[in-house]
């Protein structure tokens, strides 16, 4: 054994070896003690109708920007108050559940929303959100509405990557998806196949 790692050949593969272990155990095992924090607010382009020569990223910079636009007060008459046979106009919160932790260990906290536009599109919104982090989560939507294990996940549709483990954030939900086939939201670890957190969606 002493001879073969007096091989330089050896001792660069095992360099490399211990370097690539060591890259895999942070990978791992970092996100467990550190936080990922974000704070999204509420899209203000959410029920806007993107024009065909726009992306969805400038109609946002441009509401933005017309928020931040200082009003003018004039003397004009107040419109007149909407009558008993108007609709209210914004997002519709459809489903909601809070988070529970799937264990003493993984635990979870906050609220997960469907929200219909006025598009008629659905969009996901966690509020006052944390989970226990971990490598590679992911938010799903799953049918089952008290999921326990990996087994409980059958039919599930994954809306991306978690995008931290802390703070306000929103997930688009493809527009096939009929939310009334689907019972929680979970958020799952994809390298351990782990069940972090799950809220049971309820109206």
């Amino acid at each position: 054994m002493k001879q073969l790692l007096q091989n330089p050949l050896v001792r660069v593969l095992v360099v490399i070896a211990v370097v690539a272990v060591g890259a895999v155990g942070w990978w791992l095992g970092s996100p467990l003690f550190l936080d990922d924090e974000i704070d999204e607010a509420f899209p203000l382009s959410a029920t806007a109708i993107v024009p065909d020569d726009m992306t969805q990223e400038e109609v946002e910079s441009e509401m933005k920007q017309a928020a931040e636009t200082p009003v003018v007060m004039e003397d004009e008459p107040m419109p007149a108050e909407p009558t008993e046979l108007e609709e209210p106009s914004g997002p519709i919160a459809l489903l909601t559940g809070s988070f529970q932790g799937a264990d003493d260990f993984h635990r979870g906290s906050g609220t997960a929303t469907v929200y219909e536009l006025e598009d008629g599109s659905n969009v996901l919104r966690f509020e006052d959100f944390e989970v226990t982090n971990g490598p590679d989560l992911h938010v799903l939507l799953v049918p089952n509405d008290s999921p326990a294990d990996r087994d409980d996940l059958t039919g599930y549709v994954d809306l991306g990557k978690l995008k931290g483990n802390v703070g306000n954030q929103n997930y688009e939900i493809p527009p096939d998806i009929d939310m009334s086939e689907f019972g929680s939201i979970v958020i799952y670890c994809e390298p351990f196949h782990v069940l972090f957190a799950a809220a049971t969606l309820t109206t």
